[in-house]
């Protein structure tokens, strides 16, 4: 699973919140019986005691007959149904001071015995969707969604010879399959192509699927990303982030769209360089996509970066027509199309 310490830690600290709430309200609840009933305190003083010296005849052998230990089973068991009697008798429900858990299967620990409840998965979920920059539009843009109707059946790619379509139907098999694989394959993409093809849609539908199977996955814009790296580096406004690298470096998989649209200098390219290359080692993937041919891309981030992703990445070509302008002139006001934001 996709959780850092930290962010294992931010859920354990909750757990442990609601517990001390709900021993809190558990103390109120039984004050307010024992200031209407004095007789309530009186019976739990007297089975706590019945509780105790059962306890010891159960440890200490010979000194209780099986007939002993029978009659005072049955007193505790007779002072606690006067308990009940008394609640129940004044309107309370007979668990009225049992404890209440927010996940009774857990009993608001985060575990079931040594495996991790399922309350405890759907928190690692929300946090995961929160710290992604994604939880809303995630809700929108997934695989079933995604529609190839925006694709032609007759326009070629003059390199492969396939329709639009048919590019397409590929792109989308590898980007399932790269979140079936995910956690026996290590595996990088490169989604380029002209704008409004989909590739920041089918990022998203990565996305969405890997953070529902509790991984960690970042997205940022480039031009948020180096921002980002600026301020941590020169110090710049309130932003800086001193986790930022270590939450890039090793989150699931890292996002990076739009690349190509910031504004490229030596800075920009050798944190590009550098956040490659330490993934790439730390065998952590990265999915990147982009506007730029393969020709300009090199030669706006040097040939050495080229070189990296061409040979570390799983190249994804789309071609076509800008899907927003084929919605706009169809008239559709869906957004169950594969292009709703900007890419």
């Amino acid at each position: 699973m996709g959780l850092t310490n930290t962010q294992y830690n931010e859920i354990m600290r909750d757990y442990y919140r609601q517990q001390l709430k709900n021993q809190q309200e558990l103390s109120e609840r039984r004050q307010e019986i024992y200031q209407r009933f004095p007789e309530f305190h009186e019976l739990d003083r007297r089975i706590a005691s019945e509780s105790c010296a059962c306890a010891r005849a159960l440890l200490l052998e010979g000194t209780a007959s099986q007939d002993s230990r029978v009659r005072m089973e049955n007193r505790l068991k007779e002072l606690t149904e006067q308990k009940t009697a008394i609640l129940t008798g004044a309107g309370y429900p007979a668990d009225y001071l049992d404890p209440k858990y927010r996940c009774p299967d857990c009993q608001d620990t985060g575990y079931v015995g040594s495996q991790k409840c399922r309350c405890f998965l759907q928190k690692a979920i929300d946090l995961l969707y929160m710290q992604s920059n994604l939880r809303e539009v995630l809700t929108e843009e997934n695989f079933s969604r995604f529609s190839l109707d925006y694709y032609s059946s007759s326009l070629r790619d003059p390199l492969t010879g396939q329709t639009a379509r048919q590019t397409a139907q590929r792109v989308l098999d590898t980007c399932r399959d790269f979140v079936k694989n995910f956690d026996s394959v290590f595996q990088n993409l490169f989604l380029y192509g002209d704008t409004g093809l989909g590739k920041t849609f089918l990022s998203h539908c990565i996305a969405r699927e890997l953070i529902e199977s509790t991984h960690s996955v970042l997205y940022f814009s480039s031009f948020r990303l180096f921002e980002l790296f600026a301020q941590n580096a020169f110090g710049r406004g309130e932003e800086a982030q001193p986790e930022l690298e270590n939450h890039i470096f090793q989150c699931d998989l890292l996002i990076i769209d739009d690349l190509g649209t910031e504004l490229t200098n030596s800075f920009v390219t050798s944190q590009l360089f550098f956040v490659l290359n330490e993934r790439i080692l730390r065998r952590k993937s990265t999915l990147i996509s982009t506007n730029l041919s393969l020709e300009t891309f090199a030669e706006t981030y040097s040939e050495r970066i080229f070189s990296r992703i061409s040979s570390s990445y799983t190249m994804l070509r789309l071609i076509g027509d800008d899907i927003r302008i084929q919605k706009k002139l169809r008239g559709a006001k869906t957004a169950a199309s594969p292009e709703k934001s900007s890419n």
